[in-house]
């Protein structure tokens, strides 16, 4: 089955689902797609075992595309510049301290956090895996998805500030949370142990290369967009710039996602202001808001169908269950020692439910089940696999439709 074969069958399943959510369901689209994918696999499932063999057709369908390498290669370059493009540098930096910490410190701790809790648990479900791989599982889950963050926050027109804090964190974790999997994946697989030397290096090339290359791509797309007044041409240019720009990452062993995270943070700020006409705006906004859109069914209903090719048993269930509990406890604790500190060092005191609001808003997605189908065949990956996707669907279901509950709490004060 060719390439245009399979995109043309997801997208004519996606714009199904999106029909069928906005007729009867009436979710959050990315959701009502995702939720309803979900059912069909499991009705598929259900059939399978039933001795009627409808999802071969479907599972050679995820097998052929790839789905890590069509989100990590893929779609995940024109989704981060999508949401950059619309972010505020001046709130940005109003927001700095909370946001390194966030994205820095808060994933490091959350994935030895998760990590010793996870290998915990598995030993007394007996599921026997070792400890390295109960780390890659908290390098992998530790960073909140920027894709799923920012449709729901969209949707639910969350407060300015707050959405400026969980959108950055969001759009820097990825990167650092990708650097610690990549250095834990190289100690759990190689045949040497990887030193401080070499993962900090590792760190170095990945996330700084990506920053430099993210300015140099921004400055040339700022210096083009500059010198013409036709919004297609400046369209056409930011494709360039973000399909272009990630291979380029990729082929020097930057970090993509870093490097079109800056540049698109360029281009929505300084871009905007002194480059583009407000008709080109106008365009640039919409088309990306299409592209955004469009992107984001596609990969939720790939989530929900993902279910047919992962292997499930009670103990995987209670391992999933528990690794839900496990990941919320260490981002609350993440979230509590970023925004004390940011307090202290900013002299500034947040409103109370800034803290559970962060928390419920770190909102797992794609990238991590993409990363867990990308780890070397092996039953520790048959587990981790299992457990992040139950992380994954609870983030986005049950957090993504609830989180609403929470924001007019959070709309009174921010900060006092």
């Amino acid at each position: 089955m060719s390439i245009f074969e399979i995109s043309a069958i997801i997208i004519t399943i996606a714009a199904a689902f999106s029909f069928i959510n906005y007729k009867f369901l009436k979710l959050p689209t990315t959701i009502g797609a995702m939720m309803i994918a979900l059912i069909v696999s499991t009705i598929l499932i259900i059939l399978h075992s039933l001795g009627i063999n409808l999802e071969l057709w479907a599972e050679k369908i995820l097998q052929e595309l790839n789905f890590s390498e069509a989100l990590l290669k893929g779609m995940l370059g024109f989704l981060l510049f999508a949401g950059a493009l619309h972010i505020n540098l001046d709130d940005l930096f109003e927001q700095k301290v909370g946001v390194s910490l966030l994205s820095t410190i808060g994933v490091l701790g959350s994935t030895f956090i998760i990590g010793l809790s996870t290998f915990w648990v598995l030993s007394l479900l007996g599921i026997h895996i070792p400890f390295i791989y109960t780390l890659v599982f908290g390098a992998l889950i530790s960073p909140t998805d920027p894709i799923a963050v920012l449709s729901i926050l969209k949707q639910n027109n969350a407060p300015k500030e707050l959405e400026t804090k969980i959108a950055g964190e969001s759009l820097f974790n990825d990167g650092i949370g990708v650097v610690i999997f990549l250095a834990l994946v190289e100690i759990a697989t190689g045949h040497h142990e990887v030193s401080i030397k070499e993962i900090s290096f590792l760190f170095i090339e990945e996330a700084i290369g990506g920053t430099i290359l993210g300015l140099f791509l921004g400055w040339v797309g700022f210096q083009l967009i500059k010198r013409v007044d036709d919004y297609q041409v400046e369209i056409l240019l930011t494709l360039a710039l973000v399909s272009g720009g990630y291979s380029l990452a990729q082929s020097l062993h930057f970090s993509g996602p870093i490097a079109i995270v800056i540049a698109g943070l360029m281009i929505g700020n300084r871009g905007r202001r002194l480059a583009m006409s407000e008709n080109t705006r106008q365009n640039l906004d919409k088309f990306w808001q299409l592209i955004d859109e469009v992107l984001n069914i596609v990969l939720f209903v790939l989530i929900g169908m993902e279910l047919i090719v992962i292997s499930f048993n009670f103990k995987y269930f209670i391992a999933g269950l528990s690794a839900i509990i496990i990941s919320l406890l260490a981002r609350l604790i993440m979230v509590s020692f970023s925004i004390k500190t940011t307090e202290r060092i900013n002299k500034i005191s947040y409103s109370k439910e800034i803290i559970p609001i962060i928390t419920w808003a770190g909102l797992r997605g794609g990238i991590s089940i993409a990363l867990a189908l990308s780890l070397p065949e092996s039953e520790s990956k048959n587990v981790i696999l299992a457990i992040t996707y139950c992380v994954v669907v609870f983030s986005i279901v049950v957090q993504g439709l609830s989180i609403k509950k929470l924001l007019p709490k959070g709309l009174k004060v921010l900060t006092n």
